[in-house]
């Protein structure tokens, strides 16, 4: 039975709109971990980890988002791991994520001159330490602004896990818009809440890079 788009459509909008911030939090979380493996295995100094995270890089990049939610989702499935709609994207946006966010740290690693790396070993530090006291530090204030950019991309791409089911903010408006049969303003307002995630965060991104820029 159609109804009229009421307030309380809003309310359980805003309460989905807590499921996307969840879930792009667990997707950057579990990415971060993998993102940090790929930056390392790609900055190494010994072929077979550079060549095992360019293959990995290369291999997510190759497909889609929208195929790693259903590999995770319907694929595992019929293997008989049947997973729950927010682990299947979790892992799916985690792998996804893992592969960018290397990249994007792996650039910041290896953009620090040559020099710093041999200034490191004049002094006695091992590789580690260079990393830690040396080569991090600075590889940090270049990451940070494409690591936000990339995190505004992330928030509106967990919009994709509405096809297999996870209720967060797109299928929220799906579900509002099948009741009121009202999509130009559902779907406004789906819009607005997410603009309101990422605006601030694009805004915030641009800063960065600003007083990067300066820095340098």
């Amino acid at each position: 039975m159609i109804r009229e788009l009421a307030p309380l459509d809003l309310y359980y909008l805003v309460l989905a709109l807590r499921w996307t911030v969840a879930l792009t939090l667990l997707a950057l979380a579990g990415g971060s971990v993998i993102g940090l493996l790929v930056a390392a295995g790609g900055a190494a100094r010994h072929w077979l980890p550079r060549t095992l995270a360019k293959g990995y890089v290369g291999v997510v990049q190759g497909i889609p988002l929208l195929a790693w939610l259903f590999i995770f989702y319907f694929g595992l499935s019929i293997v008989g791991y049947d997973l729950p709609p927010l682990i299947a994207a979790t892992v799916g946006f985690s792998v996804y994520a893992g592969a960018f966010l290397g990249e994007i740290w792996r650039g910041a690693l290896v953009a620090i001159p040559r020099t710093q790396w041999e200034a490191g070993t004049a002094i006695g530090l091992t590789y580690l330490e260079q990393l830690r006291h040396v080569i991090i530090p600075q590889a940090v204030r270049i990451a940070i602004p494409p690591t936000v950019g990339f995190l505004v991309q992330l928030i509106k791409n967990t919009s994709l896990a509405a096809v297999i089911g996870f209720v967060e903010l797109t299928r929220e408006g799906q579900m509002t818009t099948a009741a009121t049969f009202q999509p130009f303003a559902v779907y406004l307002l789906v819009a607005a809440l997410y603009f309101s995630l990422c605006y601030p965060l694009t805004r915030y991104s641009r800063i960065l890079e600003g007083r990067r820029r300066a820095v340098r």
